[in-house]
């Protein structure tokens, strides 16, 4: 039995109109997959050490974290960039295996009145993390700076010699 030519063409549209769905939603699920899960890495370095912690974007969830003196044996040794690369390494491992792909990386230095500056082990830190094979989206400086300063030590008259 033959169709009528009008309903043959309306099938063959519904049918192109189907398709193109179909390739939309396939191309939807791979820009997903191809940019991957977000995390957002917290450094915090000091000169004494370094510490880096792998959270979902909210920052509620902890899904990695590590130290420089989880890595190294000697005190001494914590804050140095050698400490951070590893614990940055370690870190990112974790986190990958739970499928983050991108990063958001935060760095803290202690903060206070002469405390603005971040211990040697961020810079060392955030090459690890980018070696490692995660995307680096963006990194910013979250250090707490005050408004009015905290008080320097030394007393109202300063210290004496």
């Amino acid at each position: 039995m033959k169709l009528p030519e009008r309903e043959k063409g309306e099938k063959m549209e519904e049918e192109a109109e189907e398709r193109k769905k179909e390739k939309e939603e396939e191309k939807e699920e791979e820009r997903i997959e191809r940019k991957g899960r977000l995390g957002v890495a917290h450094v915090y370095s000091s000169r004494n050490n370094t510490i880096i912690t792998i959270t979902d974007l909210s920052g509620a969830e902890t899904l990695a974290k590590c130290s420089g003196g989880m890595v190294v044996s000697a005190d001494r040794e914590e804050g140095s960039p050698y400490a951070a690369m590893k614990a940055a390494f370690k870190a990112a491992e974790e986190a990958k295996k739970k499928g983050i792909t991108r990063l958001y990386i935060k760095i803290r230095a202690p903060g206070g009145h002469n405390e603005k500056i971040p211990g040697p082990g961020a810079q060392a830190a955030v090459r690890a993390l980018a070696r490692s094979g995660l995307i680096i989206e963006r990194i910013e400086d979250v250090t707490p700076i005050p408004t009015d300063t905290t008080r320097r030590p030394g007393g109202k008259r300063g210290r004496r010699v």
